[in-house]
């Protein structure tokens, strides 16, 4: 059978877990696709990808966001061509992932999903398809997606809009255009993420749960230098990523973090921009992106924890990657993220880092005797 998967990115947490279904997929003999809108597709050279709209597309959706509250109805031009070529390609099932993101125009991909009688799966990784506005309403702890939107308090929140407050419009034209799909089976990577989707307009569907699996041939322990190159041999060291470091992911209690844990440990950052990188504590090792997933398993099993200090997400794959390669999580408990923890795992109270701080230690103390790092 013939897939096309559908995903903001190629790389990035949703991006590889899409390229992680078309290798599977292929691997069973079946043909894929994964088209995505933004960044490249470096991360996998196995897999067949097409890039949704140019930059500057990306760069004017972008613009329309931020002037008009706009996102998700701007780039008439990209999902044009885009669905030219779907209509070529005639896939069997599609399968989309994110559709927010600056690359596509929503209205126009529903239009023809309402028309073209395909088998239809779309996983959720986030609230956006169902609110007016944002991608996660607990930062506000607001519940006017329930009935509507409106006067959003998220509108500076991604994807931000800095002039117009279109929620109450953008619930509507969601509602209208998500509504009405035949053979479309909703997915969802926790439990959380579903009953809050059950609350919303897109209750109509058929929904599951199927949490997010992560490539256990690239995530598993994995040895590598990165405690000799960087000097941290004698160190207990946290790490913590993210694949961008929005103001929900919690880089200030990171920073925080590395001051109540003390001298005997190294905290390390990674995926941060720039600017991010300069204004970085000196008792933090901040670290950019790494886009070879194989590099970043090393980085999870040169930790003896993983922290994930999340204020705003769903259900965390740096989470279920730190695990599969032997490295117990701290994490907030916030969304599904508790969802995500083995045995070895532990959630607390979202902005408890006192308690966060005594779960470091403790995961420390189980797994001292561990003798995973050798070498690493």
């Amino acid at each position: 059978m013939k897939y096309l998967f559908l995903n903001v990115t190629a790389g990035g947490s949703t991006g590889r877990i899409a390229a992680a279904a078309c290798r599977r997929l292929q691997t069973a003999g079946h043909e894929c696709v994964l088209a995505y809108g933004r960044g490249d597709a470096r991360s996998c050279p196995d897999v067949d990808t097409w890039r949704i709209g140019t930059a500057a597309e990306a760069w004017l959706h972008a613009a329309a966001t931020r002037l008009d509250d706009a996102h998700g109805f701007a780039g008439r031009g990209a999902t044009r061509r885009f669905l030219d070529k779907v209509r070529r390609y005639d896939p069997d099932i599609i399968w989309m992932h994110n559709l927010h993101g600056y690359y596509i125009n929503v209205e126009m991909l529903f239009s023809y999903l309402k028309t073209c009688r395909k088998r239809i799966f779309w996983t959720l990784h986030d609230c956006w398809a169902f609110t007016g506005h944002c991608a996660h309403f607990l930062p506000a702890n607001c519940n006017r997606w329930r009935t509507g939107c409106g006067e959003c308090p998220l509108r500076r929140s991604y994807p931000a809009s800095l002039v117009a407050d279109r929620s109450r419009r953008n619930f509507a034209r969601k509602r209208a255009a998500f509504c009405g799909v035949e053979n479309m089976t909703l997915l969802f990577p926790c439990r959380w993420l579903e009953r809050q989707a059950a609350a919303g307009f897109l209750a109509e569907y058929p929904r599951r749960v199927v949490p997010n699996q992560v490539d256990k041939r690239i995530f598993r322990p994995t040895a590598g230098d990165f405690r000799r190159r960087y000097g941290l041999e004698d160190k207990k060291l946290a790490l913590a990523a993210a694949g961008s470091w929005g103001p929900d992911k919690g880089l200030a209690d990171v920073y925080r973090l590395a001051g109540l844990l003390g001298s005997e440990w190294a905290v390390a950052a990674v995926g941060l921009s720039p600017a991010q990188q300069k204004q970085a504590p000196a008792g933090v090792l901040a670290l950019g992106p790494v886009e070879d997933p194989r590099e970043l398993a090393a980085l999870y099993t040169a930790a003896d924890v993983f922290v994930n200090p999340t204020r705003a997400d769903t259900f965390p794959t740096v989470n279920l990657e730190a695990a599969a390669c032997g490295t117990p999580v701290v994490t907030y408990d916030t969304g599904g993220a508790r969802e995500t923890l083995d045995e070895n795992g532990r959630a607390v109270a979202c902005g408890d880092l006192e308690d966060m701080c005594r779960q470091v230690w403790a995961a420390w103390e189980r797994g001292r005797s561990d003798a995973r790092h050798t070498g690493s």
